[in-house]
């Protein structure tokens, strides 16, 4: 049975209005390995209904795939992360190709390009992405971008790739308003998760109170990036309720029209119920 929700007039809100969704997270991780159940308790009861676990690699791919088909509520994505580009296979890709037709998985990614870590050389992580987004235009899945330090090389390769034939999420986006919009001209949603909570988070916040709400996604990327006041410590679904506290402050909106909103969003590009 889920835990009861904690007293107090955003958390009921948010339980009354029942529509928060996490539209990234890593329930596959080891981190949630010895509490996985209470972990989902703690969602439902702050009113997250649906997550989406994110797969990366082929172990984090399967456990994706294990708990779409073990939770109702809990839905997968496939695809290869940059900093393992050098890794990835042309069977990776095939096999990820084949998991697109999972009912329940419902995008590719996270895919894209991290120039922070070294692991592998940037013309293969470009080249991966690139397969990538060829293969999302193949079997019509939108794909889920993550971005760390290379925000030019992917905003030209999605423009390249004519990405915007699918779409996508600019997840956890920390970047400037104008190349938010310019994703959002290539038929991208911005998705802010724990970092739009920091103190000292002055851009995040601007740029933050500026998307379109009809563009506006919320995600936790648990365990890591934990918002304010948790900040230090894993986080959990259960937490997107704090990102979402944040947005509809900066918006000046209610947390329910934002969680109605963001949850309705979540659903189109995601093509769920």
């Amino acid at each position: 049975m889920p835990v009861a929700p904690k007293q107090g007039a955003s958390a009921f809100l948010i339980k009354e209005a029942n529509m928060l969704i996490d539209t990234h997270a890593h329930l596959n991780a080891e981190q949630f390995q010895d509490d996985l159940e209470e972990v989902i308790e703690r969602a439902q009861s702050e009113g997250v209904t649906k997550i989406v676990v994110v797969g990366f690699d082929r172990p984090t791919i399967k456990r994706a795939i294990e708990l779409a088909d073990q939770y109702e509520f809990i839905y997968a994505t496939v695809g290869w992360h940059p900093v393992d580009a050098i890794d990835m296979t042309e069977e990776d890709l095939k096999w990820i190709e084949e998991l697109t037709a999972h009912p329940k998985v419902v995008a590719l990614g996270e895919m894209g390009l991290d120039y922070y870590w070294d692991k592998s050389p940037k013309d293969i992580q470009k080249e991966v992405f690139r397969k990538q987004i060829t293969l999302a235009k193949r079997v019509k899945l939108p794909i889920i971008i993550h971005n760390r330090e290379a925000t030019a090389d992917i905003v030209e390769i999605l423009k390249e790739e004519n990405a915007h034939e699918v779409g996508g999420i600019m997840h956890c986006f920390t970047g400037s308003l104008e190349v938010a919009k310019q994703c959002m001209d290539m038929n991208f949603y911005i998705s802010f998760g724990g970092p739009v909570t920091f103190k000292n988070a002055k851009k995040a916040k601007e740029v933050a109170a500026e998307i379109p709400m009809d563009r506006l996604l919320i995600e936790t990327d648990c365990p890591y990036l934990t918002p304010h006041p948790f900040r230090g410590k894993r986080n959990e679904p259960s937490y997107v309720r704090l990102v979402a506290e944040q947005i509809a402050e900066l918006k000046e909106i209610s947390i329910e029209e934002l969680a109605a909103k963001t949850s309705d969003n979540a659903k189109k590009i995601f093509g769920i119920i």
